[in-house]
């Protein structure tokens, strides 16, 4: 699950973070993926990897569609806008019992028919490391310099010759498309899927793990859902009381120090490099 959610932050750190597009409709978005992934597999009996590229197709053409809907939206229009189509989406998948049987459950064919947990958590580390590593060379391609120019300030890039409705609905396709990817393969992992998955605090968490490992960094994602799903798993006992104490370690963070726990880590090695030099330098001048 840990791995699961890396893919969850990093994408959308990747939209919300680099791009400047604050969606909240990133956890509908994996919900998408993993419907479509197993209405496909259960109506025409296609293999199970197949209907997990549909589903991520199909995710990433509903973030193409979003990225189109609200080209001219930003900040708080834009977060409400994706808010209201999570809830839309919400709505619809609980009251259509014919097709994905509502409140009750859709029972989904499982990838793996073992009972050892070791075969789903190597494909949900593999689908982890290829979004870090499709993240990372992205962001050092003139594409990543683009989507950080739309971040900064959107009208000096259009003047400099980005085209901003082009990349954002890039930036909105490709996200969505790796969140429906990590939805379609957690759908076959845990063998039912039901609107209790797409609430807002399954939004809430990814962005906790963001903000919490570091906004704006490739590491702090990765860092942050494998800190968070730890703590979480170990206060499940505790019901919301956890969302709460997250929502406070994160204001705190915010606070008192906004780069997170990857920037504290980068803060604490640059100290330590540099007592080390200062150690040297003393120990050549006696």
């Amino acid at each position: 699950m840990a791995w699961y959610y890396v893919v969850m932050a990093s994408s959308w750190n990747l939209i919300a973070g680099y791009t400047g597009l604050f969606s909240l409709a990133h956890h509908v978005l994996s919900a998408i993926g993993g419907y479509t992934s197993a209405l496909v597999v259960i109506r025409t009996g296609v293999p199970i990897p197949l209907g997990i590229v549909a589903g991520g197709i199909a995710a990433g053409a509903a973030g193409y569609l979003i990225g189109a809907l609200t080209l001219r939206m930003r900040a708080l229009y834009l977060a409400l806008a994706t808010w209201a189509f999570a809830e839309s989406t919400r709505v619809v998948v609980s009251m259509e019992y014919g097709i994905t049987r509502g409140d009750l459950g859709l029972p989904v064919p499982r990838l793996f028919h073992t009972i050892s947990p070791r075969p789903s958590y190597e494909l949900f580390l593999a689908l982890a490391a290829a979004t870090v590593a499709g993240v990372w060379w992205l962001l050092r391609s003139r594409i990543g310099y683009r989507l950080r120019a739309i971040r900064d300030d959107e009208g000096a890039a259009r003047a400099a010759g980005v085209n901003t409705v082009r990349w954002k609905r890039f930036v909105f396709a490709a996200g969505s498309a790796a969140a429906g990817v990590a939805g379609a393969a957690y759908g076959h992992y845990i063998g039912l899927l039901s609107p209790a998955g797409m609430k807002f605090d399954e939004m809430a968490l990814i962005i906790i793990m963001v903000i919490l490992g570091g906004q704006r960094t490739v590491a702090g994602p990765v860092a942050g859902a494998l800190v968070v799903e730890l703590v979480s798993e170990t206060l499940r006992a505790y019901g919301q009381i956890r969302m709460v104490l997250f929502a406070l370690v994160v204001l705190g963070m915010m606070r008192l120090y906004p780069p997170g726990l990857v920037g504290m880590a980068q803060a604490a090695a640059q100290r330590i490099a540099g007592a080390g030099s200062r150690r040297a330098a003393r120990e050549r001048a006696s």
